[in-house]
C-alpha cells in the first residue's frame, strides 16, 4: 500500500478525489488548447489571420449580424496591404470565408480563458486546491492573457506595411502556446498516481532537456511557417542538390539569415530535427541502462517512436510543398510529441508529494 493511501485514509481519499477532479479539468483544458493551436494553424494556412483588423477582447465575440456590418468589416480589411496586393477584388462571400477562421480562433482563445478562470475559482473557493497548485494555476491564467496580447501584437505586424504577419511574432505566439500546453501537461501529470518511483537524476534532467529541444524545434517551425519557407527546396534528403546548400548566409549581417532567409531557416529546421531525433535515441538507450525494464525506459522509447513519426510527416510535408493537410498534420503531431515529452519528464520526477497534513 502506498504512503498516500496508508496515512490518514479519510484525508488521503479526499486528496485523491480532489487531485483527480483537478486533473480531469486540466485535461479538458489541454484538449481545447490543442484545438486552438490547430485552428490557429488552419487560420494561417488559409491566409485568414489578418481578416479582423481590430482587437476587441469583449465586443469582438459578436460577429457581423447583418449585411451592413459585414460590409463595414470588409471595408476595414480592404484598407490593409494584404487586400491591396494579394486579395484585391475578392467578393464579400470570399471575405466571409477567411473571416470565420480568424473569428473562430479568437473565440476559442476567449473560451480557454473562461475554461481556466471559472473552474480555478471554484476549486480554490471550495478548498479543493493544494497550496502548491495555486500559484502555478494563476500563472497559467496570466500566461493566457499574455498570449492574447502577443496574438494581437502578431496580427498588428501585418496591418500596415506587410502582407503577412512577422515571422518573429508568429514563432513567438506559437511557442508561447506550446509553453502553456507543456505547463498544463506538467501540472496535470503531477497529480497522477504512479506505480513506480522517480527516475535517477540524470534521467530526469535528460527528459527535461528533451522538452526544451522540442520547444526549440517548434519555434524554428514557426519561423519556417512565417517565411513560407516550406514552399521551396522541396527535396529530401538533399536540399538544393546538396547536403549543405550554398547561400545560407546571403543576408548581411549574418545572424539575420537564421531568422529572415527562408533557405537558411528551412535548413536549420531540418538539421535541428536530426538533432532532436539523435538526442531522443541517446536518451532512450541511457534510460534503459539506468532504469532497465522500467516505465521510464519504455516511455523514452515511445518518445523516440513519436519523434520518428514526426520526422516522417515533416519530410512528407516538405515533399508535398506544405500542402495544408500535411502541414496541419505536422503541427498536430508536434503538439503530441511535446505533450508526451512533458508527461515523460513529469513521470520521471514522480507525483507531487503529499501535503504535510496527510503525511503526518
Amino acid at each position: 500500500m502506498s504512503a498516500l493511501t496508508s496515512a490518514h485514509p479519510l484525508q488521503s481519499d479526499r486528496l485523491l478525489r480532489n487531485r483527480s477532479a483537478v486533473q480531469a479539468w486540466l485535461y479538458v483544458v489541454l484538449v481545447v488548447l490543442f484545438a486552438l493551436v490547430m485552428v490557429g494553424g488552419a487560420t494561417r494556412m488559409t491566409g485568414s489571420g489578418l481578416s479582423i483588423t481590430e482587437w476587441k477582447p469583449i465586443h469582438g465575440v459578436i460577429p457581423p449580424l447583418n449585411e451592413a456590418e459585414w460590409q463595414e468589416e470588409f471595408q476595414k480589411y480592404q484598407q490593409i496591404p494584404q487586400y491591396e496586393q494579394i486579395n484585391k477584388g475578392m467578393s464579400l462571400d470570399e471575405f466571409k470565408g477567411i473571416f470565420w477562421w480568424e473569428w473562430a480562433h479568437r473565440l476559442l482563445a476567449r473560451g480557454v480563458g473562461f475554461l481556466v478562470a471559472l473552474p480555478l475559482a471554484f476549486f480554490w473557493l471550495t478548498g479543493r486546491l493544494e497550496h502548491r497548485l495555486k500559484l502555478a494555476l494563476v500563472g497559467l491564467l496570466l500566461l493566457g492573457g499574455v498570449q492574447g496580447a502577443i496574438g494581437w501584437w502578431m496580427v498588428a505586424s501585418g496591418l500596415a506595411e506587410r502582407v503577412s504577419v512577422s515571422q518573429y511574432r508568429l514563432a513567438t505566439h506559437l511557442t508561447l502556446a506550446c509553453v502553456i500546453i507543456a505547463a498544463v501537461t506538467y501540472i496535470a501529470r503531477g497529480l497522477a498516481t504512479y506505480s513506480q518511483g522517480p527516475a535517477s537524476r540524470n534521467v530526469r534532467r535528460a527528459a527535461g532537456v528533451m522538452v526544451l529541444l522540442v520547444l526549440i524545434q517548434i519555434y524554428l517551425g514557426g519561423l519556417v511557417a512565417g517565411l513560407h519557407a516550406g514552399l521551396s527546396y522541396n527535396t529530401w534528403p538533399l536540399m538544393d542538390g546538396a547536403i549543405i546548400p550554398g547561400d545560407l548566409f546571403a543576408i548581411d549581417p549574418a545572424w539575420r539569415n537564421l531568422f529572415e532567409n527562408p533557405k537558411t531557416v528551412q535548413f536549420v529546421h531540418r538539421m535541428f530535427a536530426y538533432t532532436v531525433l539523435a538526442v531522443a535515441i541517446w536518451h532512450a538507450f541511457a534510460t534503459g541502462r539506468a532504469e532497465p525494464a522500467s516505465t521510464h525506459a519504455r516511455r523514452a522509447w515511445v518518445l523516440v517512436a513519436l519523434v520518428l513519426v514526426q520526422a516522417g510527416v515533416g519530410v512528407g510535408t516538405l515533399l508535398m510543398q506544405a500542402h495544408m493537410h500535411w502541414a496541419l498534420l505536422h503541427q498536430g503531431i508536434a503538439m503530441i510529441v511535446l505533450v508526451f515529452a512533458t508527461a515523460h519528464w513529469r513521470g520521471a520526477k514522480g507525483a507531487y508529494p503529499l501535503p504535510v497534513a496527510v503525511r503526518s
